[in-house]
C-alpha cells in the first residue's frame, strides 16, 4: 500500500484531482439523466445520426484501452525488459479506460437498464452480441493479469496470462471494428480492412495515452523517465502512427476504387463541410504528419516535452478521425435504391446535419473523468508507477 503522503501539498493535490475527476464524471451522469428524462430530441442526434459525439469518446476509450495493454504485452509476452516495469500501469489504464468507455455507451442508450436484456439473451449472430462476451472477459483477464504482476507468488503465471490477455484484446478490438465493418446498411462503413485498421489504431492511441499518463505520474512523484526508454517508446509510437496512416489510406483508396463509393469519398474528403477539414487538417496534419516530424527530427525530439506533445497531437487526431468516420459516415445519405433519387419527410437522400449538444459533450467527457479518477486513486493505493533499475534503463531489447 502507498497511501502515505510525503507532505500536505501532495495530499491536497491528490484530493483536488479526485474531486476534479469526480465532478466531471458527475456532470456526465447528470447529462445522461437529463437526456433520459427529456428524450434524445434535446441532443443533436436524429433518426439518421444515432451515434453522436458520446460514441466518438466511447469508441476512442475502448479502442485505446485495448492498445494501452500493448505496453504490458511487449514486456511480459515478448520479453522486452524496459517495458516490464510499465506493465502494471498499462493494465490499470486498460481497465480504467474500458470502464469509462463502456459507461458512456451504456448511458447513451437512453434506456441503460435494457443492457440486462442484452446480457441475458446473447445473440451470437450479432457483433454486438459478441461484445457482451468480449468486454466482461477483458475486465476479468486483465484483473488476473494485474494480480500476477503485483503478487510475487503469482509471478510464474504472468507470461501465460499475459499471452491470453494479448489474444483477447486482439479479439476485442476486432469485434469493435467489426461493428462497423459488418454494417452493410451504411455504405460508408462496410469494409474488410476496418477490423485490422482498428487494431493498429488501438496500438497508436493506447501508446500515446500511456506516454502522457506516464509523464504526468512520474512528474507528480518527482521522477524522470530515462532517455534510453524515452527514445525507444517514442520510436515505437512513430511506427504505430505511420501504420495507422497506411491503413487509413488503404481504406479510402479502396472506397475510391469502387464507383458506388465515389460520392461518399468526395463528401468525406472534399465537399463535406467540417469533415474534410477534420480529416486533412485535424487527423492528417495535426494528428499524423506533425507528430511524426516531432518524433523523428532530432532538433524537435530534443526539446523537453516533445514526446508528450506528439502524443497529445496523436490523441487529438484520433478524435478527429473518429468523428469523420462515425458522424461523417452517418451524415452521408443511405443509398436505398441504387441509381434512383429518394426523398421523403424524413429527409431521405439528403446529407444530414449534426451539431453536438451540451449534454452530449458532458457525457463524452465523463468517460475520461471516470478513467482519470480510477487511475489517480489506484496509483495512490497500489504500486503501479514504473520503477526502472539502471540495468533496465540501459537495455534496448
Amino acid at each position: 500500500m502507498t497511501t502515505q503522503f510525503n507532505n500536505p501539498r501532495e495530499r491536497l493535490s491528490f484530493y483536488a484531482l479526485v474531486a476534479l475527476g469526480g465532478l466531471v464524471s458527475a456532470a456526465g451522469l447528470a447529462a445522461a439523466l437529463t437526456m433520459e428524462h427529456h428524450g434524445h430530441h434535446i441532443t443533436g442526434m436524429n433518426n439518421q445520426i444515432v451515434w453522436g459525439l458520446p460514441h466518438v469518446f466511447a469508441i476512442f476509450l475502448v479502442v485505446a484501452a485495448s492498445g494501452v495493454l500493448n505496453v504490458a504485452s511487449i514486456g511480459s509476452v515478448f520479453g522486452k525488459p524496459i517495458y516490464k516495469p510499465r506493465a502494471p500501469l498499462s493494465g490499470l489504464l486498460c481497465i480504467a479506460m474500458l470502464a469509462g468507455g463502456l459507461a458512456v455507451i451504456l448511458l447513451d442508450l437512453g434506456r441503460a437498464d435494457r443492457i440486462i436484456v442484452a446480457a441475458t439473451n446473447v445473440n451470437l449472430m450479432s457483433v454486438f452480441g459478441w461484445n457482451m462476451i468480449l468486454y466482461p472477459g477483458m475486465f476479468g483477464i486483465v484483473a488476473v493479469y494485474l494480480w500476477t504482476m503485483l503478487e510475487k507468488r503469482m509471478a510464474p503465471w504472468s507470461k501465460p496470462v499475459g499471452f491470453a490477455a494479448f489474444l483477447w484484446r486482439l479479439l476485442l478490438t476486432t469485434g469493435t471494428g467489426s461493428i462497423f465493418g459488418f454494417l452493410a446498411a451504411r455504405q460508408a462503413y462496410q469494409s474488410a480492412v476496418i477490423a485490422p485498421m482498428f487494431i493498429i489504431m488501438s496500438f497508436a492511441w493506447g501508446l500515446a495515452v500511456f506516454l502522457v499518463v506516464q509523464k504526468v505520474m512520474l512528474g507528480w512523484n518527482d521522477l524522470e523517465l530515462h532517455p534510453a526508454i524515452r527514445a525507444r517508446m517514442k520510436n515505437l509510437l512513430g511506427v504505430f502512427v505511420a501504420a495507422v496512416f497506411y491503413f487509413v489510406a488503404v481504406y479510402h483508396l479502396t472506397n475510391a476504387y469502387y464507383a458506388r463509393q465515389t460520392a461518399f469519398e468526395s463528401f468525406i474528403l472534399l465537399d463535406g463541410g467540417i469533415f474534410p477539414l477534420l480529416f486533412w487538417g485535424g487527423w492528417l496534419f495535426l494528428g499524423t504528419i506533425l507528430p511524426l516530424l516531432i518524433l523523428y527530427l532530432p532538433a524537435l525530439t530534443a526539446i523537453r516535452g516533445s514526446v508528450v506533445a506528439a502524443s497529445l497531437l496523436v490523441i487529438f487526431g484520433a478524435f478527429c478521425q473518429l468523428y469523420v468516420f462515425i458522424v461523417g459516415g452517418e451524415s452521408f445519405p443511405l443509398e436505398m435504391f441504387p441509381g434512383m433519387a429518394a426523398s421523403s419527410s424524413f429527409f431521405d437522400g439528403q446529407v444530414d446535419q449534426y451539431v453536438p449538444s451540451v449534454p452530449e459533450i458532458l457525457l463524452g467527457l465523463s468517460g475520461i473523468g471516470i478513467a482519470f479518477t480510477m487511475t489517480v486513486v489506484a496509483v495512490r493505493v497500489l504500486p503501479f508507477l514504473p520503477k526502472d533499475t539502471k540495468l533496465e534503463a540501459a537495455g534496448t531489447d
